[in-house]
């Protein structure tokens, strides 16, 4: 089993998100998707991304974007920098994941993520939201009215808890069979060791 925690707010999530899915087809293994809030766990356990953004370093900057480039075509994405809007609030788009729930939410968040790294749109505008939703077949008056329920609210900070509790300090966090906690799309190619040797064990 692979756990997924994640923010549609992050480009590596992007990667990540779009990488891991045919990695775990390959080797059987189930996804089950955690939504979280990325802003939340820095909040509470990683600030010093607030310290980087407001003065960050200018070599590191422009290598970032190039790895970022290099990443997103060796995945055959389309990302880029937002130049209007980032950070972008999240919330409503998280709260979306956790309404939808585990199978019926991965086309929203795709098109989510296209919306925001791909075409530079505010996903925290309802109207942009909207517009996701009939992409994807999702009644926006649903969507809106079961994102406000308080349900929806409190799972997603128990997620985000959950995700700090467990040693988790931004998205996406990845856990193979609840303890095994790797960060970030550069490490699939671990966790594709990892699932290749307990495939060969159980063989």
């Amino acid at each position: 089993m692979i756990e997924f925690f994640f923010d549609c707010s992050s480009p590596w999530t992007y990667l990540a998100f779009h990488n891991i899915q045919p990695l775990a087809k390959e080797f059987g293994a189930e996804i089950i998707w955690r939504p979280i809030l990325v802003g939340g766990i820095f909040n509470t356990v990683n600030p010093s991304v607030y310290a980087q953004r407001e003065t960050p370093v200018p070599l590191k900057a422009r290598y970032m974007l190039k790895d970022l480039a290099d990443w997103a075509r060796a995945a055959g994405l389309a990302i880029k920098m937002p130049p209007t809007v980032f950070p972008v609030n999240s919330v409503k788009a998280m709260r979306g994941c956790i309404l939808l729930g585990n199978d019926r939410m991965v086309p929203f968040v795709r098109a989510v993520f296209e919306a925001y790294w791909g075409e530079d749109r505010d996903i925290s505008q309802d109207a942009v939201l909207s517009e996701i939703c009939g992409k994807v077949g999702i009644d926006p008056a649903r969507f809106f009215a079961g994102i406000g329920d308080q349900a929806i609210k409190d799972q997603l900070r128990v997620n985000t808890e959950e995700a700090v509790a467990r040693g988790g300090f931004g998205s996406p966090t990845i856990f193979v069979d609840k303890t095994d906690m790797y960060f970030g799309n550069d490490r699939l190619p671990l966790i594709r060791e990892v699932l290749a040797r307990r495939k060969a064990s159980a063989a």
